[in-house]
């Protein structure tokens, strides 16, 4: 996946829009962090990813998901991008936009997808 085609996955959701997050370019959804791209290895960061299914994803796709001392003790992944399939990525961002969003958002969300 290219950097576009990542940015157009997570501009698809109602409410999300370009911030800043500890001084670094991010994506927010009602002022609460969304995701970013690190710029130091090309990663996103992928949050409301609980620590078992982090490890089995790090083991089962070493060369797409990862993890660095800094985001050891947070329940979340890191992604390469140039190898996260555009579904997955559809399919974290979601877990997380159920998560941080107001409720009516969620619920056209989902009557839109119903569509």
């Amino acid at each position: 996946m290219t950097p576009d085609e990542m940015k157009a996955i997570v501009m698809s959701f109602p409410g999300a829009e370009e911030g800043v997050s500890y001084g670094r370019p991010s994506f927010k959804l009602n002022g609460k962090f969304f995701t970013r791209l690190r710029g130091e290895d090309d990663s996103l960061v992928l949050m409301d990813v609980g620590f078992d299914e982090r490890e089995m994803l790090m083991e089962a796709e070493p060369d797409t998901f990862h993890l660095t001392p800094h985001y050891k003790d947070y329940p979340c992944v890191l992604a390469r991008i140039g190898n996260l399939h555009p579904g997955s990525l559809r399919n974290f961002l979601e877990r997380r936009f159920r998560k941080i969003a107001r409720r009516a958002a969620v619920k056209a969300w989902d009557a839109e997808q119903a569509s």
